[in-house]
């Protein structure tokens, strides 16, 4: 189990059935090591900030976590964590390695854009 304070996947069927319930989600799949630490705080950190997306993450070495390390989007992928960005249970971006702040909150916004309607 990753200690983090995320919601935590533990099964490909928690997986599907959080991509499938939930508008906006961003998975981060990682160990807890030096590149996915950070990431982990960044998400929990900026969950005040973004109440229109789910944080969660799974943890790579799992083999339920299949269903993020064999996607074809992250085939050429070299380092974790594998962080999935998904929209009405789609898959819209995915990331590999350490992100700064700005650069996750950056594809936050691009992708996960609450609408004037909403505001």
């Amino acid at each position: 189990m990753l200690y983090t304070n995320l919601k935590h996947l533990m099964t490909a069927a928690d997986h599907k059935k959080l991509i499938s319930e939930n508008e906006n989600v961003m998975v981060c799949c990682g160990r807890m090591g030096p590149m996915c630490i950070p990431v982990y705080g960044i998400m929990e950190d900026i969950q005040d900030e973004y109440p229109h997306v789910v944080f969660a993450d799974m943890e790579f070495d799992n083999p339920e976590a299949h269903v993020i390390r064999n996607a074809p989007e992250t085939k050429i992928f070299m380092g974790i964590p594998f962080t999935m960005y998904y929209k009405n249970g789609k898959l819209v971006k995915a990331t590999s390695s350490i992100q700064s702040k700005g650069q996750v909150t950056s594809i936050l916004d691009r992708e996960f854009e609450i609408s004037d309607v909403l505001v």
